[in-house]
């Protein structure tokens, strides 16, 4: 089957995204399949390097001016498109006889801009922005969520039915050996090996809740000797005072976009990711965690009951208290922490590249045999 992957625009910067469509096109091209990858040219974006004021809309030349007649054209060679991102669902219209399928991931922003509690408002060119979006979905001739809870979104919002395949790890991460691990975290000299650390993989974004994970940090510090470890984009002015008046600037370290390998080995080492989102489409770094053997503290955001939930602790998003006596468990009773430690690696072997991709190949024949 010849399959046409639509990608993100590089210079938007979904590196999440990025990483999905990679995972796509290699499982594809390890089940036999024939795959091309698409995605915008970045050629009036590169007359201004930020994706703010005029650099946006020079963005918006490349993605929706630009592209369009160029993933019409490469249409022509596909059994199959498929839209590897919800956000460029809009490019539904330009696949020309070749069925298309939607990986619809959230909701988010669209809930955002119909003005309900996202953490994602809404300009008002977003809000068009959406709009166009959800006008796609309706288009696409197939759509996939990544979650149950996707799902609710979307059926509720777009008023089409779909269906779920989960998401799989998006790297083989898994268990290393103490030697390995601890040669890949020497690179990260602010850490202190001999001390636990409490981790979290996550950008700035409000949904992500990174100052509930300070503030359930500085709280667990009260009894426990703990350093934390925020893997992700460098922190803003925001967080950074956060973390001065609660008096923790000795004990944070920030790991900024790690590598894969970097990743595993934190997950590895670490005493427990802390990921207490308030919204979320999947929760990537849960799954991770648990492959890496690496218990999981996490929010009761809508999809993770779906993705983790009795192989993690969970407790309601402000629940701050509660979160630092959780580490503070983990950190004083081994056998305890053991005990999450097996729940969570039986949970991840659920999400294998191969079922998913498996999956989505039979999506794909679906919509061949009735396009």
């Amino acid at each position: 089957m010849r399959i046409l992957l639509v990608s993100n625009y590089l210079k938007d910067g979904q590196e999440s995204m990025q990483r999905f469509a990679a995972l796509m096109l290699n499982g594809l091209l390890d089940a036999g399949h024939e795959v091309r990858v698409i995605s915008p040219p970045m050629l009036a974006g590169r007359l201004k390097s930020s994706n703010q004021g005029m650099g946006k809309w020079l963005g918006y030349v490349d993605k929706f001016a630009l592209f369009p007649p160029l993933l019409l054209d490469a249409s022509r060679w596909a059994d199959v498109v498929h839209i590897c991102d919800h956000s460029n669902a809009m490019y539904a219209a330009w696949t020309g006889s070749a069925p298309c399928l939607v990986t619809c991931h959230d909701m988010l922003a669209v809930r955002g801009a119909l003005s309900e509690q996202t953490d994602c408002p809404a300009s008002r060119t977003g809000k068009y922005l959406q709009r166009w979006i959800v006008h796609g979905l309706h288009k696409a001739n197939s759509v996939v969520c990544v979650s149950k809870a996707t799902l609710v979104d979307f059926e509720r919002i777009v008023g089409r039915s779909t269906s779920v395949i989960l998401n799989s790890l998006n790297y083989p991460y898994h268990r290393i050996s103490p030697d390995r691990c601890e040669a890949l975290l020497s690179r990260v000299p602010q850490l202190d090996l001999a001390k636990p650390f409490v981790l979290h993989v996550g950008s700035n974004s409000a949904r992500k809740n990174k100052n509930g994970v300070i503030r359930a940090f500085a709280k667990a510090t009260a009894t426990v000797d703990l350093q934390l470890v925020l893997a992700g984009p460098q922190l803003n002015s925001e967080l950074n005072e956060l973390i001065r008046d609660l008096g923790v600037a000795d004990r944070v370290i920030v790991v900024v976009k790690p590598c894969n390998e970097m990743l595993e080995g934190l997950y590895n080492k670490a005493l427990g990711l802390l990921f207490p989102s308030r919204f979320e489409g999947f929760g990537w770094p849960l799954i991770e965690a648990q492959a890496c053997g690496c218990p999981v503290i996490c929010s009761r955001c809508a999809p993770f009951s779906e993705i983790v939930g009795e192989s993690a602790i969970m407790r309601e998003v402000d629940d701050e208290s509660g979160f630092a006596a959780d580490l503070s468990t983990l950190a004083n009773d081994s056998s305890e922490r053991a005990r999450w430690v097996q729940k969570g690696l039986r949970n991840a072997v659920r999400f294998s590249r191969e079922l998913m991709i498996s999956a989505y190949i039979d999506r794909y024949k679906e919509l061949v045999q009735t396009s």
